[in-house]
């Protein structure tokens, strides 16, 4: 048996038992979340909600927060390449 569930703007298929990463979630430790679900399987039969399963949700428990900070090179990088690029309007061409 398997479900497909949404968090956070991102879907994942989770089973029974399953440990999954998802992002933004501002629930303490040891709390139980409730997730939409978009899609039941099980042993060939599928069923499919529009856009969700209406009698089901999915109530996994929080094990673990944490923050990451981003990258910030990306952008800098991409700052850079722009302003070294020059760039001539046609009409200045003499």
């Amino acid at each position: 048996m398997f479900a497909i569930v949404q968090c956070g703007g991102k879907q994942y298929r989770v089973a029974p038992d399953d440990v999954i990463s998802v992002e933004k979630l501002n629930n303490a430790v040891g709390d139980k979340v409730t997730l939409n679900v978009m899609l039941i399987g099980d042993n060939g039969s599928v069923v499919a909600g529009n856009p969700f399963v209406s009698v089901l949700y999915v109530k996994p428990k929080l094990l673990l927060t944490e923050k990451v900070t981003k990258s910030l090179f990306s952008n800098i990088s991409q700052r850079r390449m722009r302003e070294r690029n020059k760039v001539t309007d046609n009409h200045s061409l003499n």
